[in-house]
């Protein structure tokens, strides 16, 4: 990346719509603009939208009348002059717009280099620029608010107090190592323990949010098993709201596997509704059966379903046999005709969880989606907690909190002051990569290469 280019990019995704945004950052953006505008000396004032014929470059013909508006270095997103173009979202005329661009001296903006160029000129952090995908490619309201806190600086903002703390402790630590020959005094070295001991508490309490902060950016799998004719398809039907499944009294009726979408409080799911599991010599049949066992071992979670109205039959416990292997929850279908009796079940299969639900009435269908997501990150609101979202951010808290810890070790063993920092010092780099202060070029380059080029 060069800081003299001037780069360009369509910033709204490709295809036909009605308006289509090209975004030029750079300091020749002005000039390549005015070029477009038959217009040398264009020269507007920041921050207000102004409208302009654009013409072709190469002719007189006026290809369209579009939007602009010109944010002033250091006032814009990268910290760089930035002129933005509204205009109509034909494919044609966008692609034109920004060869022509091209052709005047621009060069095509590298993926995420907008965010990165941000990140350079100090108007983002690291961690605030990955937010920024983040908030692209969130799937559910939850995950929309957990990368706007993110992007507004909520983990840097955690993050500095427990980088003072280091230094705090690093200091005495180092004067100790320059200028006194003798242990620590007693008072300190029980001090700087607490110290160390609430800092790798800190971290690790926060990046154990990780495993609900994973469900809310990848979502879960989840597949219904059962024999036929259980009500897997009904209450696949229930959970998404809609008649996706096709429901009959004639088993066997579901003879592939249909996904579907869905929001369970935040967290999106992927829904899998399967061909029941049974002996069968219809090959047409046999092949569904193949892929049902397929999604189970795909799964994240299988929810087998029992026939609440009817007995259990060995069909039922071979498919609660099969699934045992997997994390599951056992939901007893029906429950609004006869109420079945599973005590036998629940005894042997003891770490099994029983919901008792109608697919037709609806009832228990929330006791199943809190079962659900209990079954992997307990209880709580996504929304109103802080949580770690990022694998990248997830590893280097728990490396720096190791560190911290040997630190601590070493500290309760008497070992000199230069041992101490070694750790004191890797958590500080640690927790500088997570912000972006001691990030290597790697990383950086793999980071921004999952970015969208606009962006």
């Amino acid at each position: 990346m060069s800081p003299a280019d001037t780069i360009v990019a369509l910033s709204t995704p490709p295809g036909r719509s009605g308006i289509g945004i090209i975004r030029i950052a750079g300091p020749d953006s002005l000039r390549l603009v005015g070029s477009l505008l038959k217009n040398v000396n264009f020269n507007p004032e920041p921050n207000k939208v102004f409208l302009r014929n654009l013409y072709d470059i190469n002719s007189e013909e006026i290809l369209d009348k579009v939007l602009i508006i010109y944010f002033k270095a250091p006032n814009s997103f990268t910290g760089e002059n930035i002129v933005e173009l509204s205009c109509h979202g034909s494919p044609t005329l966008l692609s034109h717009i920004v060869d022509s661009l091209l052709e005047l001296g621009a060069r095509t903006a590298d993926a995420g280099e907008f965010t990165l160029r941000a990140l350079s000129n100090g108007k983002l952090n690291l961690s605030q620029a990955e937010a920024v995908r983040d908030l692209i490619d969130a799937q559910t309201y939850s995950a929309v608010v957990q990368a706007s806190r993110q992007l507004n600086g909520e983990l840097s903002t955690r993050l500095q107090p427990v980088k003072e703390k280091l230094i705090e402790i690093i200091v005495p630590l180092e004067s100790a190592l320059e200028f006194v020959e003798d242990d620590l005094p007693v008072n300190i070295a029980s001090s700087v323990h607490e110290k160390l001991k609430a800092l790798s508490t800190l971290l690790n309490d926060l990046a154990n949010t990780f495993r609900r902060g994973q469900l809310l950016k990848n979502g879960l799998r989840i597949s219904l098993v059962g024999r036929p004719n259980v009500g897997k398809s009904s209450l696949f039907n229930a959970l998404i709201s809609s008649e996706r499944a096709i429901v009959t009294d004639i088993p066997g009726t579901t003879r592939d596997a249909i996904n579907e979408t869905l929001n369970i409080n935040g967290v999106p799911v992927t829904l899998t509704d399967t061909a029941g599991i049974r002996k069968s010599e219809d090959k047409i049949e046999q092949l569904g059966i193949q892929r049902t066992e397929r999604a189970m071992s795909d799964s994240d979670l299988i929810i087998a379903v029992l026939d609440g109205s009817a007995q259990i039959t060995e069909e039922d416990r071979e498919v609660l046999k099969q699934v045992s292997k997997y994390r599951h929850l056992v939901a007893v279908n029906k429950s609004d005709l006869k109420h079945l009796d599973i005590s036998d079940l629940t005894h042997k299969l003891s770490n099994s969880i029983f919901i008792p639900l109608s697919a037709i009435t609806g009832s228990g269908l929330d006791a199943l989606r809190s079962a659900i997501l209990k079954a992997f990150a307990g209880s709580g609101s996504w929304e109103t907690e802080f949580l770690i979202t990022n694998s990248r951010h997830y590893d280097l808290l728990i490396r720096a909190a190791k560190s911290i810890k040997s630190s601590e070790a070493l500290l309760q063993s008497q070992a000199s002051e230069e041992l101490l920092l070694v750790g004191l010092y890797e958590a500080l780099s640690f927790l500088g990569e997570i912000t972006g202060e001691t990030t290597s070029e790697d990383v950086l380059s793999q980071i921004f290469s999952t970015f969208c080029i606009g962006k």
